[in-house]
């Protein structure tokens, strides 16, 4: 199973990557949780020590090594399909059945950007989702843009994370709509923040027919847990179930 994670900015992309995350691999299964979110929050979020973890955008030695460019050298002549298929089990980061990757977040030119760092970043997500056996769950920025289209329809589901609200009813709408356009086929969402029924109601109603897949509840100890770094995500495992079962 490939599941991408996106949504308007602190709607709970990472909560809902680190539920699912933590319910797959308590299940047996072998999960590579792959962080693309500038934030870079979800090894916090799965109780994984975050100290000395250097993102991949930013191993300048490896991306040069790799594309045959230094990074920020947009316009340069550098390898298109740069080596990948060796890199996952020397970049991330084990915990039981937890493979953590940190991508990073390219920073000249935005993530959509024609250079060395984009490039190597877009080849190990297509790598991690079309060749891998494992389960790969994606953090995604609010954008899609480190989806290409052969990854794109090799996706099982792109899982939208909205709240109650105007603004993220509207974010996932245009999310949907770039994503059909580059073949994602599967479009569903998750309410997260949700504090009494109504919240729910207002989901489902905006969203014109997007297909639901369940609903986080608002929980003042997540907070806490981003706090303390201590995760709590086994709460949500009855959720996590009832998301995954919904998924096409």
């Amino acid at each position: 199973m490939k599941i991408a994670i996106s949504g308007k900015g602190g709607v709970g992309k990472t909560t809902l990557a680190g539920v699912l995350t933590y319910y797959l691999a308590e299940k047996g299964n072998r999960v590579i949780a792959v962080d693309a979110d500038p934030d870079a929050n979800l090894a916090s979020a799965l109780g994984i020590d975050s100290t000395g973890i250097i993102p991949i955008a930013g191993m300048e030695s490896l991306i040069e090594e790799r594309t045959g460019a230094k990074p920020g050298t947009s316009g340069s002549f550098f390898k298109i399909n740069p080596k990948v298929d060796d890199l996952p089990e020397k970049l991330w980061i084990e915990k039981g059945n937890i493979r953590l990757m940190v991508m990073g977040t390219v920073k000249k030119g935005g993530a959509g950007c024609i250079c060395p760092e984009s490039t190597l970043l877009k080849n190990l997500i297509s790598h991690l989702v079309l060749f891998r056996n494992e389960v790969v769950i994606l953090d995604m920025e609010a954008g899609i843009e480190h989806l290409g289209r052969a990854v794109a329809s090799s996706v099982d589901v792109l899982i939208v994370v909205v709240e109650p609200g105007k603004r993220s009813i509207e974010t996932a709408k245009h999310i949907k709509s770039l994503a059909e356009d580059i073949g994602i086929k599967n479009v569903s969402v998750v309410g997260n923040k949700i504090r009494k029924k109504s919240d729910e109601e207002f989901i489902i109603e905006n969203l014109n027919g997007m297909q639901v897949l369940g609903f986080l509840p608002f929980d003042e100890t997540l907070v806490e847990s981003d706090i303390t770094g201590i995760p709590v995500l086994e709460k949500y495992s009855k959720e996590a179930g009832k998301i995954l079962d919904g998924i096409k």
